[in-house]
């Protein structure tokens, strides 16, 4: 199978890819499976890798906490006393 890509286009997204450590194939397949949504878990509808990277990465916020800010009054309360 060959697929026709404009030149510069090509070497934009070589580069791209080499700076993400990635092939190109694999960037061009991983694309094409998100367009078709063929892969998709239920936390990767439209979030990008590096924000589900950082899950995890801070203490729990409570649900009904809105912009975290209980959790941000709480965190400068411990650190003035």
């Amino acid at each position: 199978m060959e697929v026709a890509i404009n030149s510069n286009i090509y070497q934009e997204a070589q580069a791209f890819a080499q700076q993400k450590g990635l092939s190109l194939p694999a960037v061009i397949e991983n694309f094409l499976l998100r367009f078709m949504g063929k892969n998709q878990t239920a936390t990767d509808s439209s979030v990008p890798d590096v924000v589900l990277s950082l899950l995890g990465a801070a203490e729990p916020i409570a649900d009904d906490d809105l912009n975290a800010r209980e959790a941000y009054y709480q965190y400068l309360e411990n650190k003035y006393k």
